[in-house]
């Protein structure tokens, strides 16, 4: 029985009376959980795998450092744009044939990534991949919903937090050992097996919800406001730094694009009868509102502590990328740990709000800690704070998830996994973005000042720039005038490496302070007393 389409909206047929859920059980549960878990983290990987590859890629395919960054940029324009769209598509093609099509395009664009001839070529497919990609979180997290019993899905939320947290550390451990290796283009051939293996395994154990909501038109005006609105910000956020923000025309032309297309999709979608993304979900649900932009904040200091740490420990500190990889796994294995305990917790009662206090104080602590980190800082300094990141993520990302649904019925939940996942890829577009922003910011700053102390008439540093010259005349067997430029050079190297040390501090000072002031956020969180989110026909 299909209801006639509403105009200038997609149309969804009532449902008929279905037969009662049926929840997996068995070698089926497991085969499907673990289908769900790595197809989320090969999605996650992808996000921070070909950030160690980039040097060697430019080379490889003779592309300047400015066009290979569409490399990271494409992927995460296309991302962003289909994690909002994917309850909808999922209903538009059935959400079992959706999340296969998804599974197979992700691994069909590695393949055609590793043989890629050029960067323009690179950047298509990369694009293409993240198309199919993006997909994943949020159908994954569905899936694994639908497939455990509601006294079971604190469980999976833990399960599914720990793919959360694991595929974006995993990335750059496995990029660096893949090009030390192999070349760059294993950071795409790796996917192929795994893809192919989680394919073959949906396929196989899948089955689609019996609960369907059948879509009759498509919301084509919705779809294309989203496609630009969000594909212009995302683009600004990655190539906004590169190109000095509103002093490029285009990146202005792009901010004015994404305000428009983002203020008209909100009305549209508002004022539509069945859109594409139901924003009204955000009004039914006073937590998800909460969640959301809880979750902006986490994926903010997420992304952000994850693309300064690396920098600061590799280009000061002079760690390989393997080893920086190596660093950080300790703590993503943490959260992994304590994610599926975390997540009964909380099926059994324990308030979301303690717990997500406790992981936002720990990741203040955590990114304070590394704010007071020196030059002469090795990887024993940082296991202990890494783990206390772990522990966070964990505290934070689980009760969360978890708030993002609580109190929703039905066809709600899928919209409300969806836009809580777009949140948290823009959380951390922005985190990266304002952080390397903030970061040169600093870097200037802090030169000034430096200079500022430095003086030829100041006895220490005549007496540093003498030691530094004797230095230079002994090893190098310098002339005068050779040994005075040299010994200029090393000072303007000590001062650079000073300011960006400082400038990298400041970042993880700027993190801890933002989720300070997002803490006040928890006490507006109610959730009723034995309420549970009915996730049965979650999409």
């Amino acid at each position: 029985m299909a209801s006639s389409p509403q105009q200038g909206g997609t149309a969804v047929a009532p449902m008929l009376p279905n037969p009662a859920h049926i929840y997996e059980t068995g070698f089926r549960k497991i085969i499907i959980t673990l289908t769900v878990i790595v197809s989320a983290m090969l999605e996650l990987i992808d996000t921070t795998i070909v950030n160690v590859a980039l040097t060697e890629i430019s080379g490889n395919l003779g592309a300047s450092i400015d066009d290979v960054a569409w490399v990271v940029t494409s992927y995460a324009i296309a991302n962003v744009i289909v994690i909002p769209l994917s309850g909808f598509l999922g209903n538009l093609l059935g959400r079992r044939n959706y999340y296969i099509g998804s599974i197979l395009l992700f691994t069909l664009a590695s393949l055609f990534c590793g043989l890629a001839t050029n960067i323009w070529m690179l950047v298509f497919f990369r694009f293409l991949q993240g198309l199919g990609g993006g997909a994943l979180l949020p159908t994954s997290q569905a899936i694994l919903y639908e497939t455990y019993r509601p006294e079971e899905r604190g469980k999976a939320t833990g399960i599914f937090s720990m793919g959360l947290v694991l595929g974006p550390t995993i990335g750059p451990l496995l990029g660096g050992f893949l090009v030390d290796t192999l070349t760059w283009k294993w950071c795409f051939f790796v996917n192929i097996p795994i893809g192919l293996l989680a394919a073959w395994s949906a396929f196989t154990f899948l089955r689609e919800p019996k609960v369907q909501h059948k879509v009759v038109k498509i919301d084509w005006t919705g779809i294309g406001l989203l496609t630009v609105g969000i594909g212009s910000l995302q683009f600004i956020l990655e190539r906004g730094e590169a190109k000095d923000w509103f002093e490029t025309p285009y990146i202005t032309w792009f901010t004015i694009i994404a305000v428009v297309a983002l203020a008209a999709f909100v009305w549209w979608e508002l004022h539509t009868k069945e859109p594409a993304v139901d924003l009204r979900v955000l009004a039914r649900s006073h937590n998800l509102a909460i969640a959301a932009v809880l979750t902006f904040v986490v994926g903010y200091g997420l992304y952000g502590s994850l693309f300064v740490f690396p920098v600061f420990v590799q280009r000061l500190l002079g760690f390989t990328a393997l080893l920086t990889g190596l660093v950080l796994f300790p703590s993503a294995l943490v959260t992994g740990i304590i994610s599926m305990p975390l997540g009964i917790a909380l099926q059994k009662g324990v308030s979301p709000k303690k717990l997500m206090a406790v992981g936002m104080s720990a990741f203040v602590i955590f990114c304070w800690s590394l704010g007071q980190q020196t030059m002469q800082s090795g990887a024993s300094n940082f296991f202990w704070i890494l783990l206390l990141r772990g522990i966070a993520l964990g505290f934070i990302f689980i009760p969360v998830t978890m708030l993002a649904v609580a109190g929703l019925h039905g066809r709600d939940i899928g919209q409300a996994t969806g836009l809580n996942n777009m949140v948290r890829q823009l959380g951390g577009s922005f985190g990266i973005a304002l952080t390397n922003t903030y970061i040169a910011r600093r870097v200037a700053a802090h030169r000034v000042e430096i200079q500022s102390h430095l003086s030829a008439f100041d006895p220490a540093t005549v007496m540093r720039l003498d030691a530094i010259k004797q230095v230079a005349q002994m090893k190098a067997n310098l002339s005068t005038s050779e040994a005075d430029v040299a010994t200029l050079k090393a000072l303007d190297g000590t001062l650079m490496a000073q300011s960006h040390h400082l400038a990298y501090m400041d970042a993880f000072m700027l993190i801890a302070i933002l989720f300070a002031c997002a803490m006040p956020l928890l006490f507006f969180i109610r959730i009723p007393k034995g309420e549970k989110a009915d996730l049965s026909s979650a999409h």
